[in-house]
């Protein structure tokens, strides 16, 4: 029989493992910072996720896959200032969607090459002393579309650029990934 034994050294900090056989003779083996920093990155990090669609398909990698809610276009200009003062948000409305066939049950976005904002299902609820990394997912980026790698600890909307031919995106796709930051 083999268990994982895990001491976290409070949430954030170093995090002891160790892997021990049960046996005639009991040993314990060390796991390296790699290997455990792959094996405790999805399970602290749902803690911190609310929202999620579907836990197995969202946890298959290294972190936890973000999923679109959805897309919005920037109709008019926001306002930045240097002290703050006049701030404003930029106005947006929601880019249309539609179903491909009639009896599917969640809609496309159609996308031109062009500048838009993600909202997602997902939020992020982490205590003050834990950073989260958000970064573009692989399957985004091959196709032509990525928004900005940040660190944050809450999930406003985020710009997404698509570029070429434009991207075709259907409601509840993974897009992203959240990560501890280093």
């Amino acid at each position: 029989m083999v268990s994982l034994v895990v001491d976290p050294n409070g949430i954030g900090g170093r995090y002891a493992a160790s892997v021990a056989a049960r046996s005639s003779h009991s040993h314990t083996t060390a796991l390296g910072s790699d290997t455990l920093s792959v094996l405790m990155a999805t399970t602290d990090l749902t803690a911190f996720v609310d929202g999620i669609i579907h836990e197995p398909t969202q946890t298959e990698g290294s972190g936890v896959d973000l999923t679109v809610a959805e897309i919005y276009e920037i109709t008019a200009p926001g306002r930045v200032d240097f002290g703050g003062g006049e701030l404003e948000p930029a106005d947006t409305d929601p880019h249309p969607a539609a179903k491909r066939d009639a009896d599917d049950d969640y809609e496309w976005w159609t996308l031109e090459a062009g500048q838009y904002l993600i909202a997602y299902n997902e939020t992020l609820s982490p205590p003050d002393d834990i950073s989260l990394v958000v970064q573009t997912r692989e399957e985004l980026l091959a196709r032509g579309a990525f928004h900005p790698t940040h660190y944050t600890q809450e999930l406003g909307l985020v710009p997404l650029s698509v570029g070429g031919a434009g991207l075709k995106l259907k409601e509840n796709a993974r897009v992203s990934t959240v990560r501890r930051a280093e």
